[in-house]
């Protein structure tokens, strides 16, 4: 070993200081590769052994991957001072260059560092996810590159930090219009997250925004929406703050989801139903007490009006009676009661509505027992199928635009005027008569 060393010093000051660099650079090189072995032996045995989430977190492989990426530039620091004949110049500039390389993988280890514990905490939270954490650790993220860019200049231009930034101030309003959405985003995202407005997973309609479908992720600058077409819409996240959008979260907790839809009733074919009528639907289970009852109601109102009114309590006018289109009401109303997939702890009810150029709207206003969009539409269906079928037993009939159909039946009875016979003789002719 003294023989190279003496072979070293017997060379000259050029070849001792090139010597000196490559073997510096590889023990650099070198050092990661031994500081990452050990560490994976030492640390990842007790990140096994470990309970806690904390060191599990600390101890992430990608989090020890990017320190280790520290020690060629602190090796080179340290042993820069010891080669040989290296003139001041070169030597400050080597330090100044792995001194930036240690504070630009010190801030890329803590960024990951922070994004595993972002992630670690959405998979310990799945079902109450907000956008605070991932937005936070963002921001941090966002503001240690920009301290780490303001260190690095400062060191490779061999000047004060404080330096910089001073000269920074004239750019202000720069970078006051650079950083405009990510201040603004910040803000939105706590305000989302404060008060609950947005989660992962939650189904939001903004139409302005062309949104549709359910929140797969929730960032500093951005929300994607993923469409029930499979699509995915990125929103500002700003924009949830300033503008207006639908959240089916509620609904989804509740545990109904709404119907709310009207059927169309012929004007026409709304009448009074006769005694014969009303003995036949009496038959009918869903209504019997409805019947029987507004029976008692009708005859006690009826009674007393012929007691005041004498013989004009016999005018129909004068009269208090049932309507096919109210007993449907009732038979709807019974028919929803009936039903266990419909939510009886909800609003229910059969309404009339105001009567347009297209019948009378009957509104079914209720909530399935389950939020499930397959399942809903089903309920519906079966619903609307069996009060449309019914329709004709209480004399009514669906209001509906006439159709090329409708219109080939109203001509098959219409017979066309025969063509006038052709007058030759050019004197008036009488028009034929037909039947």
């Amino acid at each position: 070993m003294e023989w190279a060393y003496r072979y070293f010093e017997s060379q000259t000051e050029i070849v001792q200081m090139s010597v000196a660099l490559v073997l510096l650079a590889a023990i650099a090189l070198l050092s990661r590769f031994v500081v990452a072995v050990m560490l994976r032996r030492a640390l990842g045995s007790l990140r096994e052994r470990s309970q806690s989430r904390l060191i599990k977190t600390f101890l992430d492989d990608r989090v020890l991957e990017r320190l280790t990426k520290i020690v060629p530039s602190l090796v080179v620091q340290l042993g820069i001072g010891l080669v040989p004949f290296l003139p001041a110049t070169p030597a400050l500039v080597i330090r100044n260059v792995a001194f930036a390389l240690t504070v630009l993988h010190s801030v890329r280890a803590i960024s990951m560092l922070l994004k595993v514990i972002a992630q670690r905490s959405e998979e310990f939270d799945a079902q109450h996810r907000s956008s605070a954490l991932k937005s936070v650790t963002q921001l941090i993220t966002i503001a240690l590159y920009c301290a780490a860019l303001i260190v690095i200049i400062a060191t490779l231009i061999n000047r004060s930090p404080v330096v910089v930034l001073s000269s920074l101030g004239a750019l202000s309003a720069v970078l006051m219009l650079v950083f405009k959405d990510t201040i603004l985003s910040f803000t939105a995202g706590i305000l989302i997250s404060s008060n609950d407005m947005l989660r992962s997973g939650d189904w939001i309609e903004m139409p302005q925004a062309g949104a549709d479908g359910a929140v797969v992720d929730i960032s500093l600058h951005t929300i994607k929406v993923q469409n029930w077409d499979n699509t995915i819409t990125t929103i500002p996240t700003w924009k949830l703050v300033s503008e207006s959008y639908k959240n089916w979260r509620g609904m989804s907790e509740s545990g109904g989801r709404r119907i709310k839809r009207s059927l169309w009733i012929d004007a026409s074919t709304v009448r009074f139903l006769t005694e014969s009528e009303i003995q036949k639907l009496d038959d009918i289970e869903l209504i019997r007490d409805y019947l029987v009852g507004k029976q008692e109601e009708v005859n006690s109102t009826n009674a007393a009006r012929k007691k005041t009114l004498g013989e004009a309590a016999s005018l129909p006018a004068n009269q208090r009676r049932l309507t096919n289109l109210g007993t449907f009401r009732a038979y709807a109303l019974a028919y929803l009661k009936a039903r266990t997939d419909i939510h009886n702890g909800m609003t229910l009810m059969v309404r009339q509505m105001e009567s347009t150029a297209n019948g009378i709207p009957i509104e079914v206003y209720c909530f399935t027992s389950t939020t499930a969009w397959a399942n809903y539409e089903a309920i519906q269906g079966d619903i609307f199928d069996h009060l449309i079928a019914i329709l004709p037993d209480l004399g009514l009939r669906q209001f509906q635009t006439p159709t090329g159909a409708d219109m080939r039946s109203m001509l098959d009875g219409f017979k066309p005027l025969p063509l006038a016979t052709p007058n030759t003789d050019n004197k008036p002719k009488a028009p034929v008569a037909t039947n």
